[in-house]
């Protein structure tokens, strides 16, 4: 008898471990509803409030996390004029993520500045360096990062359709160079901390099956796709059959990485808006409040439906017209916040639900 219970205690011992296993497995990779709150410390800074829906003042990252938002994306510039986004700025930021139960997406510009599919200008600090030379400021720059935030996601560079750290990373001139930058970056993130996923993030869905052949050989976890219908088209089939694709024939999760959309055709300041004509619009979907949040449903439903879809990225969340209605230089996103013109928590945030 007394060896009939050892065995069943072993048993249960065994399959209690087996089910942690399982959850700590599935825990790494549950459906990500993420938002990109990079201007947050600037817009903090000049004493600007946001509030949520009751219209009660609150930390905005409380209030995203209060509406179901699990990870927070924050984008890391090198050495910045003006010290927006800077690596003490991110540093902070990443904590205050941590400290409230979220994850911590970086999305590393490898720039001083913007990088994106028209611009990827490398660090002023790498200027005049050999190819070898700034290839090993790369690793130690990315150690750093990998080391000092520790990030859950580390995105090696921002919408790099073409490469980045240009000349040096330029894909369609350089494309070992780019291969062998992005090859340093998984191995030291790899080697420092295996629990931070890899992202690579691609622009838009035309050009992606392309892109993604060439990074094939690369260590990575997560295939990032940005979709705003204003560039990259209003088919949500064709979005759906390229995350299925890619997703299929490299075995990767797939996110859509950045997406964004107005509740308003209106402004709050006089910075030119990205959007502000019905022809900008997907035709399903009027600049309401109600538009915004069933376009952001959409998006969602569509990632739940691609057999590898993991999750997606609201961008442009807080940048609200933080500097007044007569700035000049505020922001030219404030009718795709999720915060409205009084400062109010929008009905899309409930998607993050």
């Amino acid at each position: 008898m007394r060896n009939i219970f050892k065995i069943v205690s072993l048993f249960l011992v065994l399959f209690t471990f087996s089910c942690s296993k399982e959850e700590a497995t599935v825990q790494t990779d549950d459906f990500i509803k993420a938002a990109d709150m990079s201007f947050l410390p600037l817009i903090e800074s000049e004493g600007t409030l946001f509030y949520n829906s009751q219209m009660v003042a609150e930390d905005a990252l409380l209030t995203l996390k209060k509406s179901g938002c699990n990870t927070i994306r924050i984008r890391l510039w090198h050495t910045p004029t003006d010290n927006q986004s800077s690596f003490n700025e991110v540093k902070i930021l990443s904590q205050r993520v941590k400290n409230l139960g979220m994850k911590v997406w970086l999305t590393v510009h490898y720039s001083d500045t913007w990088a994106d599919p028209g611009s990827q200008i490398k660090p002023q600090a790498w200027n005049n360096l050999t190819f070898n030379q700034l290839k090993i400021q790369f690793e130690n720059y990315t150690s750093q990062i990998v080391t000092e935030i520790q990030p859950d996601i580390f995105q090696i560079g921002n919408e790099i359709n073409n490469g980045f750290i240009y000349p040096e990373g330029n894909l369609s001139s350089n494309e070992s160079q780019f291969v062998s930058l992005l090859a340093a970056a998984s191995s030291v993130i790899r080697s420092q901390r295996p629990t931070t996923k890899i992202m690579i993030h691609f622009a838009g869905i035309e050009g992606a099956s392309w892109f993604f052949s060439k990074t094939a050989s690369i260590d990575y976890d997560y295939i990032g796709l940005s979709y705003y219908p204003i560039w990259h088209g209003t088919d949500f089939n064709a979005l759906q059959q390229t995350m299925t694709t890619l997703g299929q024939n490299y075995n990767k999760k797939v996110l859509v990485a950045e997406t964004s959309y107005p509740f308003t055709l209106g402004w709050n300041d006089w910075t030119n808006n990205v959007i502000g004509l019905t022809n900008q619009l997907h035709p399903n979907y009027p600049a309401t409040p109600e538009g915004q949040r069933d376009f952001l449903q959409k998006i969602k439903t569509t990632v739940q439906n691609t057999p590898n879809g993991l999750g997606f990225c609201y961008w442009g969340t807080e940048w609200i017209a933080f500097r007044g209605n007569q700035a000049t230089n505020g922001s030219s996103w404030e009718n795709q916040a999720l915060w409205d013109f009084n400062r109010k928590l929008v009905p899309a945030a409930s998607v993050f639900k």
